[in-house]
């Protein structure tokens, strides 16, 4: 390893050793589905040679998650360099613009926080995003605005055609696919809280509202990920796609994954699934190995970010 890369780390450690503290190599194990044995995340860094996005599927208030994303976007980093790119749901795309004036330090923290509508949970993304900033990375806002998504809920596509162009581009093309099959299935033994929750979670669906599609919703989120991805690969041929997003979003390769297919079907693609599971440390792997190419189980006595 280098002087350069050495002294980074160092800097990025201080940095990050509040927010981390309390996560060691013992709170984890990765497991390679294809190797059938556990792996690290520079095997995973060295996987993405011949591929074009890694997706990782996180549960929101996972502690031991984020440190891996945080650790993950580093090993990154470390082999490709500025061949790599930081894409998130946390963000949507009509913050893009607030986004790179923060990245090329024109605007101050509490401005971007602000204007770019940050998660309650920012603590927990904030080390990737200032990771990227001090690499001179670029992140992709991936996600399509909430008032959209709501829309697309309450009134279907045929609402969102009849948005002025100017809207338009802050989501996936008209029409975009919906949810079929498998995942349609899963979305519907699912629901999304939306007075309160940032993503789809495992809980019993809800009585819906005359006229609510949280199918129609649903699909437009995942479409307008994939469109992101696919419009920033199309742009900048040749760079790492970290794309970091609620696992609902990339499990068994459905949702954002499957959608990727239509707007890049050459893209190379590897899907990381993350969790805590009461059976840590001794992991059954034949449960889980369907999720993803790479499964990570995290220990659940780690303290979590928020409580749900």
């Amino acid at each position: 390893m280098s002087i350069s890369k050495t002294l980074f780390i160092c800097v990025f450690f201080v940095f990050s050793v509040h927010s981390f503290a309390q996560v060691t190599e013992k709170n984890y194990k990765i497991y390679s589905v294809k190797d059938a044995k556990e792996v690290t995340l520079s095997q995973i860094a060295d996987d993405m040679n011949d591929c074009d996005v890694l997706f990782y599927g996180e549960e929101h208030n996972d502690s031991v998650t984020h440190f891996l994303e945080y650790k993950m976007l580093e090993e990154l980093y470390f082999k490709y360099n500025s061949s790599v790119t930081l894409s998130m749901e946390m963000f949507e795309r009509d913050v893009q613009t607030v986004m790179n004036e923060y990245l090329k330090d024109f605007v101050r923290e509490k401005n971007f926080k602000k204007d770019a509508r940050v998660w309650g949970n920012y603590k927990d993304y904030r080390p990737m995003v200032e990771f990227a900033k001090s690499s001179k990375l670029d992140v992709v806002c991936a996600n399509a605005p909430g008032r959209y998504t709501s829309l697309a809920s309450r009134k279907g596509q045929s609402a969102l055609m009849q948005l002025p162009e100017d809207s338009k581009k802050f989501f996936a093309p008209l029409p975009y696919d919906t949810a079929s099959g498998k995942y349609y299935e899963k979305l519907m033994e699912t629901a999304h809280d939306t007075s309160s929750s940032k993503d789809t979670s495992k809980i019993k669906a809800p009585p819906m509202p005359p006229g609510y599609s949280f199918i129609m919703g649903q699909s437009l989120w995942d479409a307008t990920m994939a469109y992101s991805i696919s419009e920033y690969l199309a742009k900048n041929p040749g760079q790492k796609i970290f794309q970091v997003n609620g696992r609902f979003h990339s499990d068994e390769r459905f949702a954002v994954v499957e959608q990727l297919k239509k707007y890049s079907p050459e893209a190379k693609v590897l899907v990381i699934s993350s969790g805590s599971d009461d059976t840590f440390p001794k992991i059954d792997w034949d449960k889980f190995k369907h999720l993803g190419d790479y499964i990570i189980i995290t220990d659940p006595k780690v303290p979590k970010s928020y409580d749900n």
